[in-house]
């Protein structure tokens, strides 16, 4: 039976109890990706469960579990067995968490434990700070992406079409010439083992990644840079088994990092294996909103007004597409994330706030991130926005 309520989308942060730490170190942005994506997290024994209203409360004497309110656990080891696999968690304390479920009331028994889900990706070769990921759902474009984390401050990474080990791959996005060697993730501003501030958000087929690098100088330095990995959704009627896409920077310097984020201005920092007919080589594509302007940050956007509408006080929020330039005909829709066409959204919304949806939205949970061109400083409305993301789903 497991969970009643869609769990497809699961989501962490730097802040949940005994999180994985990205750091200035080698190895530390593969630890994290492989407690998300492949193995799960956090896991912890229960002592006792219950089932009461439609509730089940699994309780524990040992502290505070990594799960928060809408957060997605695997359990195991309980009886009745349509407790275990995904729950969405509904509430937390100190020595307990929740979640709703379709079974009568009564006592629960058996060896009880639970862990953060993990995505439901796969890790098919491995090496020294060396990975590589790709997405076990059936309907996935079944790309790979190849993580080379063997330096300090920032990862490199490229999209292959196929892989048979973890250096050697076919059909590298963004290529060779495009992007030799891959391009860059931002971890951290310092070399160090201090810790940054991160969010990351996925569902079987895409993760999308926040890093705050500059978080490691100081706490209030809270902004960061948006990239992602997989499978978008694409508007081609015939399918499009291409339509797997890559956000990188071109260079390590931090001074350049926000460039091909995805709340980002458009940037052509988007790498796909073909084009829409599944010919060819690696393209590189914008990552544009479909209303506001593509060459603002989320949230910096003026063209709708600033936030809060002096009107309605309403907070807009719009998707974006991807394409080979702006103005070209959409190719796909980048899914989960929302951008901002409201400048100062900053002076509201900071990364972790929840929002609840409204309208075709209703009943879903938005994330806020903070994007941002200038992440060196502290963040202001002058060089900071805002973006959501869906943490509830289902994406597709």
């Amino acid at each position: 039976m497991a969970s009643i309520v869609d769990t497809s989308v699961k989501h962490a942060y730097s802040s949940m109890a005994g999180a994985p730490a990205i750091n200035g170190t080698a190895g530390s942005l593969i630890a994290a990706l492989d407690a998300f994506l492949v193995t799960g997290w956090g896991s912890k024994s229960v002592d006792s469960a219950v089932i009461s209203n439609g509730v089940c409360r699994l309780s524990f004497a040992s502290g505070k579990s990594a799960a928060e309110i809408h957060s997605v656990i695997q359990v195991s080891g309980a009886t009745p067995a349509g407790l275990n696999g995904e729950q969405r968690v509904t509430a937390v304390a100190n020595g307990w968490v929740e979640f709703k479920t379709a079974l009568p009331d009564g006592a629960v028994s058996g060896s009880i434990s639970f862990k953060m889900a993990p995505a439901g990706w796969v890790k098919p070769f491995a090496g020294a700070n060396l990975a590589v990921y790709q997405s076990q759902d059936p309907q996935s474009t079944r790309m790979f992406l190849h993580v080379d984390d063997t330096g300090s401050v920032s990862a490199r990474v490229v999209g292959f079409e196929s892989m048979t080990d973890v250096s050697s791959g076919a059909g590298a996005f963004p290529s060779l010439l495009q992007m030799p060697g891959g391009g860059y993730w931002a971890k951290s501003a310092q070399a160090t083992a201090a810790s940054v501030n991160w969010v990351l958000v996925a569902d079987s087929r895409k993760f999308i990644l926040l890093i705050a690098p500059n978080s490691s100088v100081g706490a209030t330095f809270r902004a960061g840079i948006t990239r992602g990995f997989g499978d978008d959704l694409h508007f081609r009627p015939g399918g499009d088994s291409y339509a797997c896409s890559l956000s990188f920077a071109e260079t390590p310097a931090q001074g350049n990092q926000g460039a091909g984020g995805l709340d980002g201005p458009a940037a052509l920092l988007h790498a796909m294996p073909r084009n829409y007919t599944g010919l060819g080589s690696s393209v590189l594509h914008v990552a544009a909103p479909f209303s506001g302007s593509s060459n603002a940050v989320s949230g910096m956007d003026a063209a709708f007004g600033s936030f809060p509408s002096p009107v309605d006080g309403s907070l807009r929020l719009t998707k974006k597409y991807l394409a080979e330039f702006v103005g070209a005909t959409p190719r796909c829709e980048l899914p989960g994330l929302f951008h901002v066409p409201q400048a100062s959204a900053f002076n509201t919304f900071k990364t972790g706030d929840f929002i609840p949806g409204t309208g075709a939205l209703a009943g879903r949970r938005l994330m806020a991130l903070t994007p941002s061109m200038g992440y060196s400083s502290a963040p202001t409305a002058g060089n900071a926005g805002v973006s959501f993301v869906d943490v509830t789903g289902p994406w597709r």
